[in-house]
């Protein structure tokens, strides 16, 4: 299984085997859980730094609480490896990611040990507080732990939770992994030695003292034993932001001291600790990593590599993927327009726009994880004459559509939504699918929406989105490499809603929205080789579409087969409801869709994701035949 010796971790099949450990021996279990997961990942590639850093905290969780009944929630997941190492899941980690194995994020379904799924950051602070409240409604005494990023703790919606659940006072403990950036003073024998103390029987008690001795007195002297309960708690470092949303704040504390954590997880499990805790542990991202120089991302995210080497295995190409086309197209559109900015929500390097900051300083802004702030922060922008161009990747603008369509739409402000990441993503799996903004987009007015089907179309399309001030846009484009085409010397502004036709037939035609052109063209040449006579054509636009070409090709093919990489309710949705209403539907052409089907499509490469969505090569060739089919029996019927 492993090309390191784990005799600790062999043993471990049960988490009654990891508690029966001796405590001594849990520094060593860390070191070969790390080595295991390295192991594991140089073969599948997949979220490493992340998983690199939490490993003594997950073995300290594991071995103090009573999972899974005590129920912890990894926030997004990336950091679960170890977790689920040890949960039942070791031989199956080299299934990571692929298809039929297992999921890079916690699943429900995958394990009782993962209570609640992820995939989105900055979820597990509320979700544990509801967790919470359902145990004391059911009189359950189990414990609650939500574990979050610093990174996380960006996003509004951990503070809302925070509010919530400080108010309560429910019993819950939050775990601030701080990885990165510096929120505290460092870790130092004093802080930890506090923060044993603060979670101790003692001070507990002397704090339930406080409480119960200033109840009792006259309101004048109730406000000074409530200054001196204060006082304790400023005393012990426990007065910070956290502490005002009404949480006991503990920390920092060192990470990767196994023993101090399990130590401290006692106290948590065992003392007299009421309310909602926030314990702050400090940890290196990336901590034990093979590779030989120090990365900005820690590595996050990696290839497969040489587990002895660090030597990342990346497929020699040299196709350039659409992210970096994209960054390309931007810095050269910036050098001529001062007007033109950018905005991400913490994913500069995901998007491209790290390279655009580096040609652009003070004209890219990286706003954290708050795609609902930088969707309202560009709508600011537009309304002082700037052309903001806010990179998100599709999965993530989900989470800022409210004020995409309150801030931006009703106001008919000209922010260009650069939508990454649209349709199936492969290994990342339904969590990250990109499959549901051509349907939530398409329904709004004055939206215009272009999809590139290679990568000469997006140089085409960002020089026409750069001139674009009528209203909102939205330009989206898959993850990976382009197809290789030729890039044109001089890009051209497109003429908005207008599509084009590639090639021309007379029986069937095929009108493709984005990098489904692909497997239409594959289809097509199938469907050729067996005599049927096809057109094919590229929409280019989504809304406006070109209602004069859908016209065309309804009136003079048997069958128009309309193919898109979206959930129903796309495109194809609002051109059928077009026909319908122009009475092209009684013209006698067989129509059908093509989208993705009405499910959520788990993690596997394109071509698989592809096959189960329904939407590749060979599924639109029997669509096809079958519509051709059925054109001919209904024309065999007629008078």
């Amino acid at each position: 299984m492993s090309q390191h010796n784990t005799p600790l971790l062999d043993q471990i099949e049960t988490m009654a085997d990891l508690r029966a450990l001796p405590e001594a021996q849990l520094r060593q279990l860390a070191d070969e859980v790390r080595a295991d997961m390295i192991s594991h990942v140089s073969h599948t590639g997949g979220h490493l730094g992340a998983g690199l850093g939490v490993v003594e905290l997950t073995v300290a969780l594991h071995y103090v609480f009573n999972t899974p009944d005590d129920r912890v929630i990894w926030d997004v997941g990336h950091q679960a490896y170890p977790h689920k190492i040890l949960t039942g899941r070791r031989h199956q980690m080299r299934s990571l990611r692929q298809e039929g194995g297992l999921s890079g994020f916690t699943k429900r379904s995958e394990s009782e040990f993962d209570p609640f799924g992820a995939g989105h950051s900055s979820t597990s602070i509320s979700a544990g507080y509801g967790m919470a409240v359902a145990r004391d409604m059911q009189r359950r005494h189990n414990h609650v732990i939500a574990v979050i990023g610093d990174g996380a703790m960006s996003a509004g919606m951990a503070y809302e939770a925070m509010n919530n659940a400080g108010a309560d006072n429910s019993n819950l403990i939050v775990i601030l992994n701080d990885n990165d950036m510096s929120i505290a003073q460092p870790v130092g024998a004093l802080s930890s030695y506090l923060s044993q103390l603060v979670t101790s029987r003692p001070y507990q008690s002397l704090k339930g003292i406080l409480k119960e001795v200033a109840s009792r007195f006259p309101t004048e002297i109730e406000q000074t034993a409530k200054r001196a309960h204060s006082l304790a708690k400023e005393i012990v470092g426990a007065q910070s932001l956290f502490s005002q949303l009404g949480f006991t704040h503990i920390g920092p504390i060192d990470g990767h001291d196994v023993g101090q954590l399990v130590a401290l997880m006692k106290n948590l499990r065992d003392g007299d600790v009421t309310g909602p805790v926030l314990v702050h542990c400090v940890t290196e991202k990336g901590k034990g990593h093979p590779f030989q120089s120090p990365s900005f991302e820690k590595y996050h995210a990696v290839p497969k590599f040489d587990v002895v080497t660090g030597e990342q295995v990346k497929p020699a190409s040299n196709i350039p993927n659409y992210t970096s086309v994209f960054a390309q197209e931007l810095i050269k559109l910036a050098d001529d327009d001062p007007a033109i900015v950018a905005v991400t929500a913490a994913m500069p390097s995901g998007t491209g726009l790290d390279k655009v900051q580096k040609a652009h300083p003070k004209k890219v802004f990286d706003v954290g994880i708050a795609e609902q702030h930088a969707v309202t922060f560009a709508a600011g922008m537009a309304t002082e004459g700037l052309k903001p161009f806010v990179a998100i990747y599709s999965t993530f603008l989900q989470r800022g559509y409210d004020q995409l369509v309150h801030d931006v739409a009703i106001q008919n402000l000209p922010v260009r939504f650069v939508i990454d990441r649209a349709g199936l993503v492969g290994a990342d799996g339904a969590t990250h699918g990109g499959v549901f903004d051509l349907a939530f987009l398409s329904c709004l007015p004055n939206m215009m929406i272009a999809c590139p089907s290679d990568e000469s179309e997006l140089v085409h399309m960002m020089k026409t989105f750069a001139h674009y001030d009528d209203g909102p846009s939205a330009l989206r484009f898959p993850r990976g490499e382009g197809r290789g085409v030729v890039m044109p010397d001089t890009p051209e502004i497109l003429e908005i809603g207008k599509g084009r036709v590639l090639s021309e037939g007379q029986d069937l035609a095929i009108l493709s929205l984005g990098v489904m052109l692909e497997e239409a063209e594959k289809a097509a040449a199938q469907l050729e080789a067996e005599g049927i006579s096809v057109t094919i054509a590229d929409a280019r636009f989504a809304k406006p579409f070109d209602r004069a070409l859908v016209t065309k090709l309804i009136e003079t093919h048997k069958a128009l087969l309309i193919v898109e990489e979206s959930s129903p309710g796309g495109f194809s949705a609002h051109l059928l409801q077009f026909a319908a209403n122009e009475g092209l539907l009684q013209k006698g052409c067989e129509i059908r869709v093509a989208t993705i089907a009405d499910d959520y499509i788990d993690h596997a490469g394109r071509p698989g994701q592809l096959a189960m969505a329904g939407i590749d090569a060979a599924h639109l060739v029997a669509l096809a035949k079958d519509m051709l089919g059925e054109a001919e029996a209904t024309r065999a019927e007629a008078p």
